[in-house]
């Protein structure tokens, strides 16, 4: 077998990969019917309805939800702070890191 692979190698022929799927991940469910979901979400888009920016509609609904997990809050975002998921993400992180800062002061 070393005999082949260093012949191969020295040939420029590749050696075989093998590949296996990977295991189909099957999303989270999410309950957003919770009462403090529905007023986190509420809250969101009456600070957007007023003008203010989305990190500001953000961070009322972390501050809300902080206690859920990340996956709520990030739903929570979509819906309550129109954003995209990825920026949902985004957003998560950066109101996480903002409250922690505050904590600490």
């Amino acid at each position: 077998m070393n005999k082949l692979l260093s012949a191969l190698t020295k040939t420029g022929a590749a050696a075989p990969v093998t590949t296996s799927p990977a295991p189909a991940v099957e999303p989270k469910k999410i309950d957003m019917n919770k009462q403090s979901i529905k007023d986190a979400i509420t809250k969101g888009k009456t600070i957007i309805k007023e003008g203010k920016t989305k990190a500001d509609a953000a961070m009322a609904i972390f501050d809300a939800l902080k206690d859920e997990d990340k996956d709520v809050i990030v739903a929570a975002f979509v819906q309550g702070a129109t954003l995209t998921d990825k920026g949902a993400v985004t957003y998560f992180y950066n109101c996480r890191r903002k409250s922690e800062k505050i904590a600490k002061s």
